[in-house]
C-alpha cells in the first residue's frame, strides 16, 4: 500500500543516484544539503507513520533499504575520494553483510531470526550519519575539521565493532537454542 511515509522513503531511494553523482563530481554543497534532506525525510516518514498510523509492511522493508543505500553510497564515495578511511567503510559494510548472512543462515537452518535494532545499532547508524554529514559539511563549507573527523571516525569504528559483537552474541544464542532442523 502506498502511504505518505512510503512515498517519502521511495523519494529517498530515488535520491541515492543523485547524491552519488553530486559526490563524484565534487559538488559538495548540494551533496551536503541532499544528504541532510534525506536524513530529515527519514525522521519525517517515521513520525508520520507512527502518528497517523500509516506504518506498513512495505515501509518496514523500504526504510532500511533507503537508509543503507544512502549510507553505503556516501561512505564508499567518501572513501574513494580519500575523505574517510577505506578500512572504516570495509568494516561497516562487512558488519552489515555478516548480519544479513547470519539471518540467512538461521533461516536456512530452520531457525528464523528476526533482527530488531538495538541501541548500539542505532548509535552506530547515528555515528555513521554524523561522520558523513561532518565530512560533507567540511567540504561544502571549506572548514578544516580534521580533529573532529578523526574523533568521529574512531567512535564510528568502536560502535561498529560493538554492534557487530552484540549481533554476533544474539546469533550464537539463538542458534544454540534447541536442535537444528537440518
Amino acid at each position: 500500500m502506498m502511504t505518505v511515509p512510503n512515498a517519502i522513503t521511495l523519494a529517498r531511494i530515488a535520491a541515492v543516484p543523485l547524491l552519488g553523482w553530486l559526490m563524484v563530481t565534487g559538488q559538495w554543497m548540494p551533496a551536503f544539503w541532499l544528504f541532510a534532506a534525506a536524513g530529515l525525510s527519514d525522521a519525517v516518514d517515521g513520525i508520520i507513520a507512527r502518528w497517523f498510523n500509516q506504518g506498513s509492511v512495505l515501509g518496514a522493508w523500504l526504510d532500511p533499504v533507503a537508509d543503507k543505500a544512502l549510507l553505503v553510497t556516501a561512505f564508499v564515495l567518501l572513501a574513494a575520494a580519500g575523505l574517510v578511511p577505506f578500512w572504516l567503510v570495509a568494516l561497516a559494510v562487512l558488519r552489515d553483510v555478516l548480519i544479513l548472512a547470519g539471518v540467512g543462515i538461521a533461516q536456512w537452518r530452520g531457525k528464523p531470526l528476526t533482527i530488531r535494532p538495538m541501541f548500539v545499532s542505532k548509535a552506530t547508524t547515528a555515528a555513521q550519519i554524523a561522520l558523513i554529514t561532518l565530512v560533507l559539511g567540511a567540504n561544502a563549507f571549506s572548514i578544516a575539521a580534521s580533529p573532529a573527523i578523526a574523533a568521529v571516525v574512531w567512535a564510528t569504528a568502536a560502535l561498529t565493532l560493538a554492534s557487530f559483537a552484540t549481533y554476533g552474541v544474539v546469533f550464537v544464542r539463538h542458534m544454540g537454542r534447541g536442535g537444528y532442523s537440518r
